[in-house]
């Protein structure tokens, strides 16, 4: 990693928040009616939305009853790196600075090293967040594909989908796994790779869990909350994603699940008690159309003893707390410290105490106190003291779920009114496309069979060269 120099902590401390930051906002913003532009509407306030790759690697060697690609996806071969290059480069402007990009379409993985490598630090050149997004098995086989990728590759941040609608997982106890609990010894296996990656390695990964949600395992989401939350060190997001009808995705589990009910089971899963969901949604967040998604970012507290506790970071339940959390979105909305090194990240804390003194010095230890008060249960320095001896630790947990559409849902004036916010865009030529439009309508199958004629018209140009030269000759 290149050092840091003077003159750029000085434009960290002058600027901790980008005026290109501030723009890409203010135009989010402009995105939203009326009605949406709520407390709890966090586009144009902290985020623009998420964009992805298409073409990286069409193919999986998975067969998940739970697919979105087409019929046809695994005889297309992958999409140039210069054309994946090109669709960050189109994606850029609209997710600005630090802008969460997946690196997915199928397993990337499969894609050669080399290749993936160089996709990861272009992203990280353009200033791009990359998640690369994956079963993680290829992990499990090619041991040292993971270090490679953060050594080479720069990877920072890696999402791993697991559950039971996966179908060609490496090992018989999961070969076929019907229960989301019997994958837990799985989902233990990623978090010690990951522990170790890190520790090897000596640099950051933040990791993610998605996972398909039907009705056939919608009670086993209470089975793995308590898994992330032990697992907070490493995982520090889990994406929970209703089945939708589209792609390969097989009948039999395409009933669509309700998001009350999700939510109530993942309250279940962190509170132990159906009526815990009041607690958890109290803090709910959304990006854009309040039906696309929900956010829940809280805090894990964990004590020595074992017990394990999930606090909301912005709840409704404590109005003067949210009011500290909106100023501070005015004031700093956008700031982020993932592309920091330690020495970046105090430049920037500095730069927030220089602009707003009065808020850092006066609002902020008042929140604190607050937030005191809510670990130790009325009693602040009990919990200052949990905290100083290391009886009591902390840990941030993002809980997330995302709600694509069917065809069907789609075409409905909702549907359409979802697609026109749309927070999660796919580059198809010079248009940035809702991904639910790329998986529940043609445009996936279209652009593929586009790679696969430049593929064909490629190789035919490469054997007309090569029979003119061997002319020649």
């Amino acid at each position: 990693m290149p050092k840091t120099t003077l003159h750029q902590l000085h434009r960290i401390v002058r600027e901790p928040v980008l005026a290109e930051t501030r723009a890409n906002l203010a135009r989010s913003r402009a995105r939203l009616p009326d009605a949406f532009q709520t407390a709890h509407q966090m586009l144009g306030r902290q985020g623009n939305g998420c964009g992805a790759t298409i073409g990286a690697m069409p193919r999986c060697d998975f067969a998940c009853r739970g697919c979105y690609l087409g019929d046809g996806a695994n005889s297309i071969p992958p999409a140039p790196v210069e054309a994946i290059k090109a669709q960050m480069r189109a994606l850029r402007p609209t997710l600005g600075n630090a802008g969460n990009l997946q690196l997915t379409d199928g397993e990337v993985t499969l894609r050669p090293a080399d290749e993936v490598i160089e996709l990861l630090r272009y992203a990280r050149e353009l200033g791009l967040m990359p998640m690369l997004m994956t079963h993680g098995d290829s992990f499990r086989r090619q041991p040292g594909l993971l270090e490679r990728l953060m050594v080479e590759g720069g990877l920072v941040e890696v999402s791993i989908h697991v559950d039971t609608t996966q179908r060609g997982r490496t090992g018989a106890a999961y070969k076929y796994a019907d229960t989301e609990r019997a994958l837990n010894p799985l989902r233990d296996e990623f978090a010690t790779m990951l522990r170790r990656a890190r520790a090897t390695t000596g640099l950051p990964l933040r990791a993610a869990t998605t996972m398909t949600v039907t009705r056939q395992n919608l009670s086993g989401v209470a089975d793995v909350m308590p898994w992330v939350l032990r697992n907070r060190d490493v995982f520090r997001m889990i994406s929970f994603q209703p089945v939708a009808q589209v792609g390969r995705t097989d009948d039999a589990i395409a009933e669509g699940v309700d998001v009350e009910a999700l939510w109530a089971e993942i309250g279940i899963g962190i509170y132990g008690e159906r009526g815990g969901v009041e607690r958890l949604t109290s803090g709910r967040t959304w990006l854009g159309h309040p039906d696309c998604n929900r956010f829940v970012h809280g805090v894990v507290a964990a004590s020595r003893d074992g017990r394990v506790d999930f606090h909301p970071l912005r709840s409704s339940d404590r109005p003067a707390d949210a009011a500290i959390a909106d100023e501070f979105l005015e004031r700093f909305g956008g700031i982020t410290f993932r592309r920091d090194s330690a020495l970046e990240r105090t430049a920037r804390l500095l730069g927030v105490l220089l602009h707003a003194p009065g808020f850092v010095l006066g609002s902020l230890p008042r929140y604190a106190v607050s937030w005191l008060d809510r670990l130790g249960e009325g009693r602040p320095l009990r919990a200052l003291a949990a905290l100083a001896t290391g009886r009591l630790q902390l840990g941030d947990l993002i809980v997330v779920s995302h709600h694509f559409m069917s065809r069907a849902e789609l075409e409905t004036p909702r549907g359409r009114e979802r697609v026109d916010l749309c927070v999660f865009h796919v580059p198809i030529g010079d248009r940035l496309v809702s991904m639910c439009e790329v998986n529940a309508t043609s445009i996936r199958d279209e652009y593929y069979e586009q790679i696969l004629r430049d593929d064909l018209a490629a190789s035919a140009a490469s054997a007309a060269s090569a029979a003119s030269s061997s002319g020649a000759a």
